[in-house]
Parts: C-alpha cells; sequence; structure tokens
C-alpha cells in the first residue's frame, strides 16, 4: 500500500513537472502563427490593433507580424516557399493571385468556414477576382476606389470656387491650368495637377480613361488587351496631354506625386482611399475630395484591393489557427477598425453601405465610386504595370507617337497574357 502511494506521488510529480495537467496542457497547446504583409505604416499600425484584440479573444494563439518592403515582398515570399517557411496567412494584391497559384504559395480557402454563397451575399462583388473556378483563394478586409483630391486654398487664391470642384475633364483641365505656376526659367512652383505615373496614374489611364472614351482595357475574361483602339489612344493623348500640351504638371515633381500635394503645392491628384489617413494629418491647408471627372457624362472607376490569403504550407493546428485569424480579420469589427485607421473602405456591403459613410464627405466619393468601378482580372500586376509605365514615359520622355506607343505597349501585354495563359 505504501509502495502504491508512493510512486501515485512520483507520477504526479513527473506529470506536473512535464506539463501534462492543467495549466501545462493549455501551454502546450499553444500555436504561433505568421501574418506577412509588406511596410505601409497605417496598414501596420490597423494590424497589429487587430492582433491584439485577436489575441485576446483567443488565448492559446499567437500571430506575430512581419513586414517587408514593398519591393522585396514577393521575392521574400517565395524564398520563404523554397525554405519551407512561410507564413500561415498573407497579403497579397488582388492581381498577384494567378502567380501566386502558380507558385504554391497559397491554398485555397475551407469552404466548410468560408461559404461561397455567403461570401457572395456579404461582399462587393469586386470580391470575385479572388475567385478561381469553385474556390475561394483570399478575402480582402477592405477595397479601394479612386477619387479627385483637391486642395481648396489653392482653388481659392487661384479664383475657382472651392466647393465646387471639377465634374468633368474640361473642367479640370481648365482648373489646373489656373492653380500651374511657373517661374521665369518655366520651372514648375505649383503644379494644377500632381502627375505620378507608377503610383495610380497608370491606374487612371489604363482602367478609368479608357472607358471614359468608351474602349476597354481587357477582354471580360482578361485573356485579350482591349485599349489599342482609337478610345485607347484618346485616353493616352489626354493623360501625357496634361504635361505635353496643356503643362499643368511633370512628372517626377517633387519626386512623387502625394509629396507634391501634402507640401500644398499641387492643386490636385487622382488617388485612392488607402492615401485618406496619411492626408488627414495635412494641417497647413484644406483639402476636399470629389468623385472622378467625366467624360461626355461616362463615369469610370477602378476598384482593387489587397486581400489575405491562407499559406499553402499551414496544416494541422497551425492551420486551424489560420482559418480562425482569417475569419476575424474578415469580420465586421475588423473592417470598421481598417475604415477608422487606413481609411479604405470596408469589403462588407453592409459594413460600407451606411448612411453615415455613402454622406459622407471624404468617404463618400469613393463609396459611390465603387457602384460603377471595374476590377480586372491581371495574371501578373507588376509586369502589366511596368507595361503601362513604359508606354507612358514613352511618350513624354522619347516623343513616341501615341499610336505607336500604345500598340507595342499592347502586343508586350498581351506576350505577358499568352506566356501565363500557355503554363
Amino acid at each position: 500500500m505504501n509502495f502504491m502511494k508512493v510512486a501515485r506521488r512520483s507520477f504526479l510529480a513527473s506529470a506536473l513537472a512535464l506539463g501534462v495537467f492543467a495549466a501545462g496542457s493549455g501551454r502546450a497547446q499553444a500555436v504561433e502563427i505568421q501574418y506577412w504583409q509588406y511596410v505601409f505604416d497605417t496598414r501596420v499600425q490597423a494590424m497589429t490593433e487587430l492582433i491584439k484584440q485577436f489575441e485576446a479573444e483567443n488565448p492559446g494563439i499567437t500571430v506575430k507580424q512581419v513586414t517587408f518592403p514593398y519591393a522585396d515582398y514577393q521575392t521574400r515570399l517565395i524564398a520563404a516557399k523554397a525554405a519551407g517557411r512561410g507564413p500561415e496567412v498573407m497579403q497579397l494584391f488582388y492581381g498577384w493571385l494567378d502567380t501566386f497559384i502558380a507558385g504554391k504559395l497559397v491554398q485555397p480557402l475551407p469552404q466548410t468556414t468560408f461559404k461561397n454563397a455567403e461570401i457572395e451575399r456579404d461582399f462587393f462583388p469586386i470580391v470575385s477576382a479572388m475567385k478561381r473556378g469553385e474556390q475561394y483563394y483570399g478575402l480582402p478586409t477592405a477595397v479601394r476606389s479612386m477619387a479627385l483630391f483637391y486642395n481648396k486654398d489653392l482653388f481659392q487664391k487661384a479664383g475657382l470656387d472651392p466647393e465646387k470642384p471639377p465634374q468633368t475633364l474640361d473642367e479640370f483641365v481648365a482648373a489646373a491650368k489656373a492653380i500651374a505656376k511657373r517661374d521665369a526659367a518655366g520651372n514648375f512652383q505649383q503644379v494644377g495637377i500632381a502627375l505620378d505615373i507608377a503610383r495610380q496614374d497608370h491606374n487612371w489611364w489604363r482602367e478609368i480613361l479608357v472607358r471614359q472614351y468608351g474602349g476597354e482595357s481587357y477582354s471580360a475574361d482578361g485573356s485579350k488587351v482591349a485599349y489599342n483602339t482609337e478610345a485607347g489612344e484618346k485616353a493616352l493623348a489626354f493623360y501625357t496631354g496634361l504635361q505635353k500640351v496643356h503643362r499643368v504638371g511633370q512628372e517626377s515633381f517633387m519626386d512623387e506625386g502625394q509629396a507634391a500635394f501634402r507640401a500644398g503645392l499641387a492643386g490636385m491628384v487622382v488617388d485612392g482611399t488607402f492615401r485618406v489617413a496619411s492626408y488627414k494629418t495635412i494641417q497647413s491647408f484644406k483639402w476636399g475630395v470629389v468623385e472622378l471627372p467625366t467624360h461626355d457624362g461616362k463615369k469610370a472607376n477602378f476598384g482593387s484591393y489587397f486581400a489575405n490569403a491562407i499559406g499553402a504550407s499551414a496544416t494541422g493546428e497551425k492551420l486551424a489557427a489560420a482559418e480562425k485569424f482569417m475569419a476575424f480579420i474578415s469580420s465586421e469589427k475588423a473592417m470598421n477598425i481598417w475604415l477608422e485607421k487606413v481609411g479604405e473602405l470596408p469589403a462588407r456591403r453592409a459594413v460600407a453601405l451606411t448612411e453615415a459613410n455613402i454622406k459622407d464627405p471624404i468617404y463618400g466619393p469613393f463609396i459611390r465610386g465603387l457602384d460603377y468601378a471595374a476590377t480586372p482580372p491581371m495574371v501578373d500586376e507588376a509586369a502589366q504595370r511596368q507595361v503601362s509605365i513604359d508606354m507612358i514615359n514613352a511618350v513624354l520622355l522619347k516623343d513616341t507617337p501615341i499610336k505607336d506607343a500604345l500598340n507595342a505597349a499592347a502586343t508586350r501585354e498581351q506576350a505577358i497574357l499568352d506566356k501565363f495563359k500557355a503554363k
């Protein structure tokens, strides 16, 4: 009997030391997952807050946020995959999806947790860009559209009504001419429009101006380039004409368009919802937002987003934790936090389409723009973006004729589409 008591005490002591019981069991079941995104201050801050709340609600799960510069982000993901150390949850631009699937970086969302019918009922239709066949590969926390930011103080100084921003492209050019200023040597002291090809202007040309002039960017299935038409020529002529003909702005003025606008030296800039949080810190002048100027009554906009996806290497308890985290950062609660801290529009219709948001002087123009926004399918966003940038630079810097530059771009981009299709 005494031997049995001693043996039992010894077993209990060993079990407690090894963490088999009670609190030790909780530690053994704890799991850490990684969330990767590129460095964008407000996004990192918002995700930090979301992780804090998620961990409080899920004490057995720890989420480590890892960030990289935008230019390095995809390379780091590919390298991590090759080394077998990819993240359990990652951020990706919707236009990267096919590349990520081909590289086995992501896995389909489990339909037991993320039901197709519920996604298509609750999210804006542009979420379909993350669907291949019958499977969704990711969901956005927020979506983006474009609008025109304008400096009310510069409008007033130029004799323009700051409460009546341009509604048409003709009015837009007239306002830009009134605001632009040059010194005796012809150098810009102040631009009417901040031009920035590499940021959002390539989207403005390809996804918005082309449609406003009566064309389309791509075929409906994204397999064919469709902008090498008369509409594409007119759209490219308008955009490059802002610098070459109307002389209301210059690429690289103050290095980037956002910097020029923030400095109060640009009357207008075409930008996305993701810039709102940054511009809200401006204290030196008053600014406003308006829907993009129309052409011949035609409205157009570009809807895009960064989505979150589950890494292909996530399995077992890490996969289960990743599913929980994905569900949390795709929830209404998370979207409200993202709207407040980043300024991007909630991806769920019910969260975005509140009366207060629609009437909001800042968010309202972006939300209304989602009604007529297009989200074209893309196979290699970075390469396709570079084609547009090179085309515009060819016109601006080399005086390449509009039609020649457009046709050369269409040929290059079609080769990108064909190469991907052949894989």
